[in-house]
């Protein structure tokens, strides 16, 4: 059985608010974890804090006493109180709106925060994610790479452990807040009354101020910081595609745990590859007798070179296909396809033998010409 919150802040049940508040902050620097030595400070310290938050709102209070300890807190567990006459578990599924829709500003608090249900707002919350890039060649992008990067982020500052003020400051609540850490306003709209509540500006919603702050962090928390670390990239991974590494985002607040770091993957442009998702394409450049003739002939790969046959009366343009040379399939077996096109490269300077060899095929006319033996190896050997 969790102990009663008024035991929990050592005062009488009629006790009033600031009297509650004035034992808070005698507790609170009894039970912080940066100064106490009990094992169970921290828990002891978020018992007081939560006892505080209960009984200095009145109808969090009201409701306190109406119900009891045990019962309140399962309330809170089903996702809050009504704080209405008929009490929580009174069996009306709407939360005890009464018999109709009840008040129209009801509605409008729930939606505006100004239900009395709804998460502790000084408990942990999760840091924020951040993103950055990091650049690969197509080479560590095909076998896979461990890199290292270094990054400059927000970090718990290490002299206040994220406190943002000194283990050894004064508290004292928050005069503008009133210790709630919200400040609430009401406006007038077509559809009656709305009410929203605010974070508070002056104590960042923690409902307490301390005589010093932190000054290395000056009271934020947090400091930036270059921190270096390894990326694994995965073999197959794609330009665009992004790595998330947990934990390493942002740190959270009242001892949150940190958000995480998304690392968008940026695979430079390759001189000689080009990249279409899995498959790889090459331009080959063949001379003008291997494109008549056929050859076997080397073609680069990632995996360095093979050899591939060129068919006689290649024309240029046309592609080769080369099955698992492309790129490894990310999270899959197998590899896509490289894809080889061919150009054929005219010659830009003749000498003399190989401009007699061309004069005399151009004279030959073509296939349907008797020409002498040998005169197709003579243009071979010549160009």
């Amino acid at each position: 059985m969790s102990e009663d919150f008024y035991e929990v802040l050592g005062v009488s049940r009629d006790a009033d608010k600031d009297e509650i508040k004035r034992a808070y902050r005698k507790k609170a620097s009894e039970y912080h974890p940066d100064v106490s030595d009990d094992p169970d400070a921290e828990e002891k310290f978020k018992r007081v804090k939560k006892a505080k938050e209960v009984l200095t709102d009145e109808e969090k209070r009201q409701a306190y006493d109406r119900m009891g300890h045990e019962r309140f807190e399962q309330a809170e567990k089903r996702g809050g109180f009504d704080g209405g006459a008929g009490g929580a578990g009174g069996g009306d599924p709407f939360g005890g709106m009464g018999g109709g829709f009840g008040d129209m500003n009801d509605i409008f608090e729930q939606f505006f925060g100004g239900g009395g249900g709804g998460r502790d707002r000084n408990g942990p919350r999760q840091g924020a994610d951040l993103r950055t890039t990091l650049d690969v060649s197509l080479e560590e992008a095909y076998e896979g790479a461990a890199k290292q990067m270094t990054i400059t982020r927000p970090e718990r500052c290490p002299d206040c452990d994220g406190e943002g003020h000194p283990p050894e400051a004064e508290a004292e609540t928050c005069p503008q807040c009133d210790g709630q850490g919200q400040q609430t306003t009401v406006r007038q709209s077509p559809l009656g009354r709305v009410q929203q509540t605010q974070t508070c500006t002056r104590c960042g919603g923690d409902g307490t101020l301390y005589s010093e702050t932190c000054s290395t962090c000056r009271g934020d928390g947090q400091i930036r910081a270059e921190s270096t670390l390894q990326v694994d990239v995965p073999a197959g991974i794609r330009d665009g595609q992004t790595l998330r590494m947990d934990g390493e985002g942002a740190p959270g607040e009242n001892r949150g745990p940190n958000g995480d770091l998304l690392v968008e993957i940026s695979v430079r442009e390759h001189a000689e590859f080009d990249r279409e998702g899995d498959d790889l394409y090459y331009r080959l450049g063949v001379s003008f007798p291997q494109a008549v003739f056929g050859d076997t002939i080397e073609v680069p790969t990632m995996d360095g070179a093979v050899e591939t046959e060129v068919d006689p009366g290649t024309q240029s343009g046309e592609v080769l296909r080369l099955k698992g040379k492309g790129m490894p399939r990310l999270q899959r077996r197998g590899h896509g396809d490289l894809y080889v096109q061919v150009q054929v490269v005219t010659p830009s300077e003749l000498n003399e033998e190989q401009r007699e060899a061309l004069e005399a095929f151009a004279e030959a006319g073509g296939e349907d010409v008797e020409v002498e033996q040998g005169f197709f190896e003579r243009i071979r050997n010549s160009l």
